[in-house]
């Protein structure tokens, strides 16, 4: 590995694959690293943060990681996080699983609530609907299809920019039953509904994508 590569944390607190994430990040070209050491994953240039299961066990596992104060700093000094599945949802303001509230990181506003299809979980490749400059995509086709596995999602994307100076998020849509967030580029925070680690090639364009902002 040469001295150029971009080092990446994949931020290891105990839910999340992460040595699908570590194989798939290497393969991009970053110089991986799997830990929860506080120093290392605030000072990579990119921080991955993986997450299966359910939102209240990831934020609880989170905060005994201490990864919600690792994220808030990384973003405050515009380092870059990825979020992945439940990575992802915890960005949101607070997750619903069987009635059940739990509070989230609240980077963004909406709630993580169950899926509104016959089939669930959505499991298996869809296509998205990525909007015009995204970077996430760049270099992939419209029809290009990602592979997901999951029973909740934000349905509702209700961020609103005022500041001219500053450009809006891009928000990503996928179709499961009713249309839901597959994947968000804020500034230095970016997130992806679906596993690119799962993705193929498609997966690792898009890895390579991030990892080329870094």
């Amino acid at each position: 590995m040469g001295t150029g590569a971009k080092k990446v944390v994949v931020f290891d607190y105990g839910f999340g694959n992460v040595r699908s994430a570590e194989r798939a990040l290497a393969r991009a070209g970053a110089d991986v690293e799997i830990t929860r050491d506080y120093d290392r994953a605030m000072n990579a240039d990119g921080l991955l943060v993986p997450g299966v299961g359910a939102f209240a066990a990831c934020m609880q596992g989170l905060k005994q990681a201490r990864g919600d104060w690792i994220i808030g700093r990384r973003l405050a000094g515009g380092r870059p996080v990825l979020g992945i599945c439940v990575g992802m949802q915890i960005l949101f303001a607070r997750g619903i699983e069987h009635g059940v509230e739990a509070e989230g990181l609240g980077e963004w506003p909406g709630t993580v609530e169950p899926l509104q299809a016959d089939v669930v979980p959505h499991m298996g490749w869809n296509t998205v609907d990525a909007p015009a400059g995204s970077q996430l995509f760049a270099g992939l086709d419209a029809g290009t299809r990602f592979y997901f596995v999951h029973s909740y999602a934000v349905h509702d994307w209700t961020l609103e920019t005022h500041n001219p100076a500053i450009d809006a998020p891009k928000v990503t849509w996928a179709t499961h039953g009713k249309p839901f967030v597959a994947a968000v580029e804020n500034g230095a925070l970016w997130a992806t509904q679906f596993h690119p680690e799962k993705s193929g090639d498609a997966g690792a364009q898009l890895l390579t994508n991030w990892i080329g902002t870094l």
